[in-house]
């Protein structure tokens, strides 16, 4: 069963923490990253990604960047940016966009809940991705960026998070992007309710962050062995994490844009593609309506493409509307072997929008395909099985910010 533990939070000072608070450090490429800091020096970004406090041509992932992160962290802390709560207590999160609201529980979990399955993954992590947050976490001995978790909805939780929500939020602001977010302190009582209703919640899932869960879990790891008398008790056993009910999680849609039709004109790539998918051509830009359906952009039009009964397999990860792009038109006809690795694919989170295949078409690709949302089931019924999703299956929002709260595991 999972356990999860309050924590002396190092946080923003309610002045400033709108204005710390940042976009997770992954969402940004090294040019965007420094010009967010460039605009708003108190942004966690700075932090996140050091590199952006040095020069251009400085090694972002040098030692001397990482310790750059740590000095920075040091120095907020020192002027009062941020302040270190003087007992272990859990936060509710709410974040808004839109109108959808979904509030999470701001708690530690247990590295060794990552390792014996209680917590669980639906996708892979490359070593390379791993080893940059390995060094940044290791470093700050710090966790700044939570881990988006997923449980299944309890009443009583729901109930217990009502009741906080009626206290005045600790932080209350909106972001430039327009969402909202709310964060509140938890009192011992109620934390005391937190504790008990999860050591009877079987599992939790890693919705987004697995890069980051990872390489918490190997520098908790790395720190067991740095102190070989370890209890299980020290902060380094536990990392940052925000854990949300499954029905108030926004999957959005991750579509796909292919930079070349594989040496097929368009007419002879239109022929293969209906000789695959029931297709129509429809007016107007239009997202999927159901599962197993893509709206497909080519050469100025719109199509809808429907997978045939029959080419829809049992198999909880084949029969992926994600899968079934793949296998049934992604590889047999535009010779795209591996989406990971495979540089004429690229990948487009729902929140940029429909708009955004459009551009991509009148700019580096020539088909793009809009694909419905992979669902929080699908998500479970997956690493309920120990099984894995393909690359890009899943784009959650609103996202996480950095920098709200950060989990110190050792001085």
């Amino acid at each position: 069963m999972a356990i999860i533990k309050p924590f002396k939070c190092i946080r923003p000072n309610t002045e400033e923490a709108a204005e710390i608070a940042a976009l997770p450090y992954d969402v940004y490429n090294r040019k965007e990253a420094k010009e967010i800091v460039r605009k708003n020096e108190k942004s966690f970004l700075a932090i996140d990604r050091p590199e952006t406090c040095m020069e251009d041509d400085a090694d972002m992932y040098s030692p001397q960047a990482y310790q750059k992160a740590k000095d920075l962290l040091d120095e907020w802390i020192e002027k009062g940016r941020f302040v270190q709560e003087k007992e272990k207590l859990f936060y509710l999160y709410e974040l808004t966009m839109n109108g959808h609201k979904q509030t999470g529980i701001v708690a530690c979990v247990s590295v060794d809940d990552y390792i014996n399955r209680v917590i669980l993954k639906h996708e892979n992590t490359r070593a390379e991705k791993e080893k940059d947050r390995i060094c940044h976490v290791d470093t700050c001995s710090a966790h700044t960026g939570p881990i988006l978790l997923a449980y299944r909805t309890e009443e009583k939780m729901k109930e217990l998070v009502n009741k906080i929500k009626q206290d005045k939020p600790l932080y209350d602001f909106v972001s430039e992007d327009g969402i909202g977010h709310r964060v509140f302190k938890v009192l011992k009582e109620d934390g005391k309710t937190i504790e008990d209703v999860f050591s009877k919640i079987k599992n939790l899932y890693i919705a987004d962050g697995h890069h980051r869960a990872s390489s918490a879990v190997k520098v908790g790891l790395k720190r067991r062995k740095k102190y070989p008398n370890y209890t299980g008790e020290e902060e380094f056993n536990y990392f940052l994490s925000v854990l949300f009910p499954d029905e108030e999680l926004l999957i959005m849609d991750y579509n796909r844009v292919i930079k070349d039709l594989n040496g097929l004109s368009e007419e002879e790539f239109l022929i293969k593609v209906k000789n695959i998918f029931d297709v129509e051509k429809i007016d107007r830009q239009e997202a999927p309506r159901k599962k197993s359906e893509f709206t497909m952009y080519l050469s100025k039009k719109w199509y809808r493409c429907t997978v045939r009964e029959r080419d829809i397999p049992e198999d909880p990860v084949e029969c992926l509307d994600v899968s079934l792009l793949q296998n049934l038109l992604l590889k047999p006809i535009l010779g795209i072997e591996d989406p990971k690795i495979d540089s004429r694919i690229d990948f487009v989170g729902g929140i940029r929008g429909l708009d955004e295949l459009e551009i991509r078409c009148a700019t580096d690709c020539k088909v793009a395909f809009a694909m419905y949302p992979t669902s929080i089931d699908e998500l479970f019924t997956i690493a309920d099985a120990n099984l894995l999703m393909p690359p890009k299956s899943t784009w959650f929002e609103p996202k996480l910010r950095s920098g709200l709260f950060i989990h110190r595991f050792e001085e």
